[in-house]
């Protein structure tokens, strides 16, 4: 038993890691367009085998769970990766964004996330603590420097953003999407100290 655990928290080969990395991007893509896809399609796909595949992710369940956790931590990282090349403002646009496409892809995996969870027994739908945490370290950097209002908090901005996840993502949702975030950005920037 314990050489099993230990296995299982050893971090991937590089080529694993790629492998694991393209069947998720692929699932995200599938997933989206349709809830039933064959598992053996996405392997398909990801160009992986079968065994490859199911070592990953033994069940369907896992998979979709394991994509939406991906996701949302990729959202998550790119708060940092934006403060390090970017103005604190301008990196919680351009993050805005990236949150607005997790929005729309989240919205395709309705179907299959509800699948996944719904059954007696099935394991629970992810918070979003990593989102959270990277809304507080963007709007802490932009405190810091000025460029928003003090005192706004991540339960805050999530409020404001609500609407992201009322548009339809088969539609012009970048349209109306950065329309609503610019409006929630200028919001922020009201009572701001640096302006």
């Amino acid at each position: 038993m314990q050489a099993n655990e230990d296995r299982r928290d050893a971090p991937l080969r590089s080529d694993a890691q790629r492998n694991r990395e393209r069947i998720l991007e692929v699932a995200l893509a599938e997933l989206t367009r349709s809830a039933d896809v064959p598992l053996s399609s996405i392997a398909k796909k990801a160009g992986v085998g079968q065994g490859t595949f199911y070592r990953n992710f033994p069940s369907r369940e896992a998979l979709v769970l394991e994509v939406y956790r991906y996701e949302m931590q990729q959202v998550a990282d790119a708060a940092a990766q934006l403060l390090r090349t970017r103005a604190p403002d301008r990196a919680l646009r351009e993050w805005m964004d990236r949150l607005a496409q997790y929005a729309m892809a989240k919205a395709g995996l309705a179907d299959a996330m509800r699948q996944a969870t719904s059954a007696p027994g099935s394991p629970a739908k992810p918070g979003h603590g990593p989102v959270s945490e990277a809304i507080a370290l963007l709007l802490r950097a932009n405190e810091e420097v000025g460029t928003i209002r003090p005192g706004m908090t991540p339960d805050d901005f999530l409020l404001a953003i609500a609407g992201l996840w009322h548009i339809d993502p088969h539609g012009d949702w970048q349209t109306r999407a950065g329309r609503l975030l610019d409006l929630v950005m200028d919001g922020l920037r009201v009572g701001a100290p640096g302006r």
